[in-house]
Order: C-alpha cells, then sequence, then structure tokens
C-alpha cells in the first residue's frame, strides 16, 4: 500500500497537504502532522475529540458510523449529519487520496 496525500483544513482555514501512511488513522495522521487533534481517547471511541468534517461523497463512501461513534458525534456541538466523522475511525485507502478533512471547532 502506498502513502496517501490529503489535504487539510485547520481551524483558522488554511490548508496544508499532508502524507497519510498506510495502516494509519486519519487521527493518526493529524497527530502525527501536529494538527491540534487531542484524541484523548486514542481511537477507542469513547471520546470525540478527534471530529472532522468530510466532503458528503467521501462520507457516503466510507463504511458506515457505528452506533458508539454516532452517539458521540450527535453529542458534539458542531455535529453535521452529512459531513461529521470521528477521524480515529478511518483508516488509509487510496480511493481517499485527495480528500479534504476539516478540523471540527473545539468543543468549550
Amino acid at each position: 500500500m502506498s502513502k496517501t496525500l490529503i489535504n487539510v483544513i485547520d481551524r483558522e482555514g488554511a490548508v496544508r497537504e499532508v502524507e497519510w501512511e498506510p495502516e494509519q488513522s486519519l487521527m493518526e495522521t493529524l497527530r502525527d502532522n501536529d494538527f491540534p487533534i487531542l484524541a484523548s481517547c486514542g481511537g477507542t471511541v469513547s471520546c470525540a475529540t478527534c471530529h472532522v468534517f468530510l466532503e458528503k461523497p467521501v462520507v457516503e463512501s466510507l463504511s458506515p458510523r457505528t452506533e458508539d461513534e454516532l452517539e458521540l458525534l450527535e453529542d458534539a456541538e458542531a455535529y453535521n449529519p452529512e459531513a461529521s466523522r470521528l477521524s480515529c475511525q478511518i483508516k488509509q485507502c487510496s480511493s481517499l487520496a485527495g480528500i479534504n478533512v476539516t478540523l471540527a471547532p473545539e468543543e468549550d
């Protein structure tokens, strides 16, 4: 499997292209590239601190949200049913090359 390039839009609106390594979750890629993703649960779907927005076609191409993921997202202030995902639940795949990932606002 090869690296995948994606575009990440930070909370200030700046866009940066980053490499998504094989076998990594999107959350791990964001943390490895110094984006302010807290990911306090380490990817166990018990917090929503790795909340991101993806474009609707990308969301539709991914596996459906689990019940735990959906419950956490629905409690998030910035939840968008068409765009919200927990980045810890998205694994690298070549079909995701070039996607735009937007960091969700921090929760108060």
